[in-house]
């Protein structure tokens, strides 16, 4: 029974999202919407081999909320960079060790620093664990180490491993 639960989560979410697009809810639009996500998320299931079992939806709900603040401040961060000092920024990339291992976490984080303005996830070595982060304006790497370790890595191996 939870493996079905499990399995129709993402058919509901694909169906409300359809719904949210259409801005209706008439009940053609739900049915058509209930099917192409059932299509679809049996098609995708051929393209992954490997599942994922996220925990702790507390921290997955503040990860959520510090990304949303990060996002943000850094966009402000941008902004300023952009417009009152455009050649005064030492561009650069950093080294990061990671021990997260989980493909899934791996592939979170890599869409958050690649969300955050500002920041590219630029390479991954799986043999050494190092990640390459490329960051517009690099002041501080040590505190960019700290802030990937401890702000981002470490929940998503709470939620992921």
């Amino acid at each position: 029974m939870k493996k079905v639960i499990n399995w129709l989560m993402l058919p509901a979410l694909l169906t409300v999202l359809w719904l949210l697009l259409n801005q209706t809810l008439a009940w053609s639009q739900v049915v058509l919407g209930a099917v192409l996500s059932l299509l679809l998320a049996w098609a995708a299931m051929a393209l992954r081999p490997l599942r994922s079992h996220p925990k702790k939806p507390l921290v997955i709900i503040s990860l959520f909320f510090k990304v949303v603040v990060d996002i943000t401040k850094s966009n402000i961060a941008v902004f300023k960079i952009i417009w009152f000092k455009p050649a005064n920024h030492t561009p650069g990339f950093i080294r990061i060790p990671l021990e997260l291992k989980d493909p899934h976490g791996l592939a979170a984080l890599a869409c958050i620093l690649t969300y955050t303005p500002g920041t590219v996830w630029s390479g991954y070595s799986e043999e050494s664990g190092v990640m390459t982060l490329h960051v517009l304006d690099l002041e501080d790497t040590q505190g960019w180490i700290d802030l990937v370790k401890n702000r981002y890595e470490r929940p998503l191996m709470e939620i992921f491993e």
